[in-house]
């Protein structure tokens, strides 16, 4: 890996960015698009991982607890922000210019991903109605790091366009978005944080000069 000895090159200047072989594209291209929003799942996973080192260091009900699947999960964080910047290496190399050497993903990926969310299942309840985002700060970071994950997948099936759609890749971020959403549960059940339940007849709150009316 070569060192980044300076930052900013001004070659992006003209509106393209650069690719591992050295060819340019737009930056609006599908290709760029897809390995971009990698780059922000990681970043929101990153934040994910900053809102569990918070609950570490917090006092939880059952703080023992809270460190515990805390711990765990950032451990599940770390791995994957290695694999979403192999993810994104690949995106970033057009299929001519890789060798075997270029990492990605493997089934066997897909398969822990698979094991995490078994595991997580059985530490909480089965849901029985729909739940929005939210909870704790850990919580509702885990469902921004999801949808960004639904969003990554479905970009890089529109490259199946460009003959280049991975199925690894594909299963390994759709198993993500799982993991990520059943994380999200087990943190707040962790923390003792209700969740919150689509009410499919919510009212709109009242003002409150209209409750004393």
């Amino acid at each position: 890996m070569s060192k980044l000895t300076r930052i900013y090159t001004r070659t992006g200047d003209d509106g393209t960015t650069g690719l591992v072989g050295g060819q340019r594209l737009p930056k609006n291209a599908p290709r760029i698009e897809a390995f971009g929003t990698i780059d922000e799942l990681s970043s929101a996973i990153g934040v994910a991982r900053a809102e569990l080192d918070e609950v570490r260091r917090g006092r939880a009900i059952d703080q023992a607890l809270a460190y515990t699947v805390a711990d765990e999960l950032d451990a599940w964080l770390a791995w994957i922000q290695d694999e979403l910047f192999n993810i994104g290496s690949r995106l970033a190399t057009l299929p001519v210019d890789r060798r075997n050497a270029i990492p990605s993903v493997h089934t066997e990926d897909v398969r822990a991903l698979e094991r995490a969310i078994d595991r997580a299942q059985h530490e909480i309840a089965p849901l029985a109605n729909f739940i929005h985002p939210g909870g704790s700060r850990a919580g509702a970071a885990f469902h921004l790091a999801r949808t960004i994950a639904r969003r990554a997948e479905r970009l890089i099936v529109g490259l199946a366009d460009e003959g280049d759609a991975d199925p690894t890749i594909i299963h390994f971020l759709n198993r993500l978005s799982d993991a990520l959403f059943v994380w999200a549960r087990w943190i707040n059940h962790a923390l003792g944080l209700p969740e919150h339940l689509w009410n499919a007849t919510s009212q709109a709150p009242r003002l409150k000069s209209e409750e004393h009316s």
